[in-house]
């Protein structure tokens, strides 16, 4: 009997290969569609538009005049826009510089074997991040009473020290939402470092041990430069962060606007929503935009010389 040939498969032509890669592009780009849709109307216009708007004079309802620069004369000639500037440095260093300091701290604290019921304290350490920041703003803002009878105020009377009028002086403001921020974020870089720890190997650390190093030699010799790039991440969010600081003096001080606590976005948000005055404001948002970049860079300039 003849053997008949196994019929050769049909290879797809060069077109038909075409088709199917182009609909299978077509399908990843519809996929990803709906974030770019949203970002190019609630973020990218807004930016954009906040940039066109630098330049004008508009009150939100009439129509628009060009003024070249002259928003920016306004704003950078204003003192009250460099006390707001001041406030925001000062407040950013007291509630940053410590949070990183202490997260590390907490981190290797929950990363060590003596540490018991280490979940419980991990869920407690990130419970401050995940609580409204306008719920936090209300209850320090009963802790930090300006009458006697404050919380706050009772504390430092156990040590001789005068009642403190936390709304009205200007390092009383200060130090009062500086201690919000800490305390709403120190968590959150906890968790972060924490997962970092979680990487370094054990051998590290027991062969310190072995060779007499102490626990602030093993945190400064091992734990900082292995967490170097969480290290700069956190830098970098936290620095952006405290620029952007708004809800926290907002809530504290209510509508007063009082200089002690003002903040550029707070002062930003004056000008547009309050003043009405829309062209200022763009122009103090894209100065801060600026600002961000270059203490952002510096930040991340430095950072990177951890470890080293």
């Amino acid at each position: 009997m003849l053997q008949t040939e196994p019929a050769q498969e049909k290879l797809p032509t060069p077109k038909r290969r075409l088709k199917e890669k182009t609909k299978n592009a077509i399908s990843a780009y519809l996929y990803i569609s709906p974030f770019f849709i949203l970002f190019a109307i609630f973020g990218l216009f807004p930016i954009l538009f906040s940039f066109y708007l630098g330049f004008q004079r508009w009150n939100g309802f009439g129509e628009m005049e060009f003024v070249g620069f002259r928003n920016f004369q306004l704003v950078l000639s204003d003192p009250l826009f460099w006390k707001s500037l001041s406030n925001t440095i000062i407040i950013g260093v007291l509630g940053t510089v410590p949070q990183l300091i202490v997260a590390i701290l907490l981190a290797f604290a929950l990363n060590s074997a003596i540490v018991r019921f280490k979940n419980f304290f991990r869920v407690s350490i990130f419970l401050p991040y995940v609580t409204s920041t306008v719920a936090v703003a209300i209850v320090f803002g009963i802790m930090f009473n300006n009458q006697d009878f404050g919380l706050m105020n009772v504390i430092i009377g156990w040590f001789g020290i005068d009642p403190i009028s936390w709304g009205t002086t200007g390092w009383g403001v200060k130090i009062a939402i500086a201690t919000m921020i800490f305390w709403r974020w120190v968590g959150y870089n906890t968790i972060i470092y924490l997962a970092g720890l979680q990487s370094i190997p054990n051998d590290l650390y027991e062969a310190a041990k072995i060779d007499g190093a102490t626990l602030f030699q093993q945190i400064r010799f091992i734990t900082v430069p292995m967490l170097k790039p969480m290290i700069i991440f956190t830098v970098f969010l936290s620095t952006i962060g405290s620029l952007q600081i708004f809800a926290e003096p907002l809530v504290f001080l209510g509508r007063t606007f009082r200089e002690e606590g003002m903040t550029v976005v707070l002062y930003l948000w004056r000008e547009a929503f309050v003043n009405m005055a829309f062209g200022p404001a763009s122009a103090t948002a894209i100065v801060l935009f600026i600002l961000i970049i270059i203490f952002s860079s510096i930040n991340m300039y430095i950072t990177n010389k951890i470890g080293k």
